[in-house]
């Protein structure tokens, strides 16, 4: 059997060992669990607050926009970091466009800041 092949099976058995494992303990956890219903424990609970009605209630929308303006702007961060530590490197150009990143940063927030995503009532 050639070295590649042998890679291979190698990781195909520690695969099969790995989800006869998983299985195996699934089963083992179904059958072991107690069998009593609940009555409790199929209601809706969100943040402390007991649920309202018996249909689905949808959130608005501002706030998934208000988390995703938060990740846009945490991302901003994780790019500005490494390229203040070496700004010295990138010279001229690297300031330039850094510029122009945070203006295109700054307008988006300017966009949803006169849309009124950022109140909260």
């Amino acid at each position: 059997m050639s070295e590649l092949l042998r890679s291979y099976l190698t990781v195909a058995i520690f695969g099969a060992v790995a989800i006869l494992l998983v299985s195996s303990l699934l089963g083992l956890g179904s059958v072991l669990r107690p069998q009593r219903a609940q009555g409790g424990k199929y209601l809706s609970y969100e943040s402390g607050v007991d649920a309202v009605g018996t249909g689905w209630a949808q959130a608005e929308i501002r706030y998934y926009i208000f988390a995703l303006l938060f990740v846009l702007f945490d991302v901003e961060a994780v790019f500005i970091f490494p390229w203040a530590t070496r700004l010295e490197a990138y010279g001229a150009f690297g300031a330039i466009e850094m510029g122009i990143f945070i203006v295109i940063l700054a307008l988006g927030l300017l966009y949803a800041w006169r849309k009124g995503v950022l109140r909260w009532i």
